[in-house]
């Protein structure tokens, strides 16, 4: 991690729109890097004039994108593809510069991502809709039709991997895209957008919008922006979709978790590391994290196999840094008042820094608090940050509707080798994604991502074949185009 390159002068972050870059018009936004503390970049934030600006030229230019078939738009993701490969190391250590994870969890970032690209490049043999004959001279038919221009949101944690779920399959169905980055790592959005003008999109076709608050909301309200996409905290979610559904628009907008882990007692000790590597992982700072253990009966062997990896991470290599001093202040705070509620400190990050040039950087070391009591806030807030709870429970059933009790349903796994039981937590268990043995049960394309309940709102997933329907239109058309003789009711 201290080999990453710092700039050698702060990066000033564009908006890219018409096929040019430009500076907006709002206040000056800092960027600082969670690895060293230091200014990294800087941006003006897009007010609504600069929205207006930019949708006007994604709005020109989707006429032409609308009607280039299928095949050619695919040919462009080849090639964006081919750079992203080729520039892998480039953008991994841009990403961990502003984002704070290490070089490894930033490229498996990129190529989740280009995951979701494949699956857009299967489109052009996968998802020909479909004709039939349903009755004698009539033919029906489904034809699939972009929107027009879109706008998608993403979060600070996956500055790559988050913004190429929606980017591939938006622009291969034929929309204008317009990407709002997170305004604490917007140096990626730099690089991908020249990814994506070196492959050749066409002006106006992909669009960068820096920005804070006052730039999502003139997305959301512009008239021509005729869906939305959203990763984020909850509340901020569930504003968005209130905003976006208000307004009649489409709006898919993912919020936050506290997904558990049932360990069971036959769990295989080999495979336990799962769960460290779950809340350790990206520094807890995902929606995937395991955020409790709830221990059925005898689990104190699985559990020391938790701590001992989790005691072995190395900040600074085997994990990275908090996105922000203040986000640091508050996960020392909600492991202070877990210790105030009762619970035991397994294992303590909270003096734990990074070595080096790393010093000065935003760190906490993985954290397991144990005997944590249900409806606590270690049980039941998501911190996003390494720290693991342990609720004690002394059956299956017990912890199931512990699990049950929480608003978020993102993920939940079960540690076991029984077959039925594991069976009877993915069939009860109230979570959009389910793992079994597996501490960070993300699906692989074309399975689809998303949660339910207080963890999405809105309908379908971000990926995946249920994420089509989303940035897309089905048109039905029946023909005929001559009398039979045996005409029926469907003809």
């Amino acid at each position: 991690m201290e080999d990453i390159q710092r700039p050698s002068e702060p990066v000033n972050c564009k908006n890219f729109a018409g096929g040019d870059w430009l500076s907006q018009s709002g206040k000056n936004i800092d960027v600082y890097s969670p690895l060293f503390g230091d200014k990294i970049g800087n941006f003006k934030s897009s007010t609504s004039d600069d929205v207006e600006k930019l949708v006007a030229k994604a709005s020109q230019a989707y006429p032409l994108w609308r009607d280039t078939p299928l095949k050619e738009r695919t040919q462009i993701m080849f090639r964006f593809r081919e750079i992203l490969i080729r520039d892998m190391d480039k953008i991994s250590s841009i990403v961990s510069l502003e984002n704070g994870k290490t070089v490894a969890e930033s490229k498996a970032g990129i190529l989740k991502g280009i995951e979701v690209l494949e699956f857009a490049l299967s489109l052009q043999n996968l998802d020909s809709m479909g004709t039939m004959e349903v009755s004698r001279g009539v033919q029906c038919e489904y034809r699939r039709e972009p929107l027009g221009v879109v706008a998608s949101i993403t979060p600070f944690n996956f500055p790559a991997m988050v913004p190429m779920w929606t980017i591939p399959i938006a622009l291969t169905v034929g929309n204008c895209y317009v990407w709002k980055p997170s305004e604490k790592t917007p140096l990626t959005s730099q690089y991908l957008g020249k990814a994506l003008e070196e492959a050749g999109i066409p002006k106006g076709v992909f669009s960068i919008a820096q920005g804070d608050r006052e730039t999502v909301e003139a997305l959301i309200d512009h008239k021509d922006v005729k869906a939305i996409s959203f990763v984020g905290s909850t509340k901020v979610a569930k504003a968005v979709y209130q905003r976006a559904t208000n307004l009649g628009k489409r709006c898919l907008a993912l919020g936050g978790a506290k997904n558990h882990i049932i360990l069971m007692p036959d769990a295989d000790i080999n495979l336990c590391y799962g769960i460290s590597d779950s809340f350790t992982g990206c520094a807890g700072q995902r929606c995937m994290a395991a955020a409790v253990v709830l221990a059925v009966g005898d689990v104190d062997k699985q559990i020391e196999e938790i701590k001992k990896r989790a005691n072995s991470m190395v900040l600074g290599k085997d994990m990275g840094a908090i996105i922000t001093k203040e986000q640091v202040d508050f996960l020392q705070g909600a492991i202070d008042q877990a210790v105030k509620d009762g619970a035991t400190l397994l294992v303590d990050g909270r003096n734990q820094t990074a070595d080096g040039n790393l010093k000065q950087g935003y760190w906490i070391g993985p954290t397991i608090l144990d005997n944590v009591k249900p409806g606590s806030q270690a049980a039941t807030h998501e911190l996003f940050g390494p720290v693991l709870a342990i609720i004690r429970c002394k059956n299956l059933s017990e912890a199931l509707e512990i699990e049950n009790s929480i608003d978020y349903g993102n993920a939940c796994s079960v540690f076991t080798q029984n077959g039925a039981v594991a069976e009877r937590v993915a069939r009860e268990a109230r979570a959009g994604m389910i793992g079994v043995n597996i501490g960070v049960p993300v699906p692989r394309e074309p399975f689809s991502f998303g949660g339910i309940n207080d963890s999405k709102f809105g309908h379908g997933d971000i990926t995946g074949a249920h994420s089509l329907d989303f940035w897309s239109n089905i048109k039905k058309v029946t023909k005929k185009w001559e009398l039979q003789k045996d005409t029926n009711w469907m003809g």
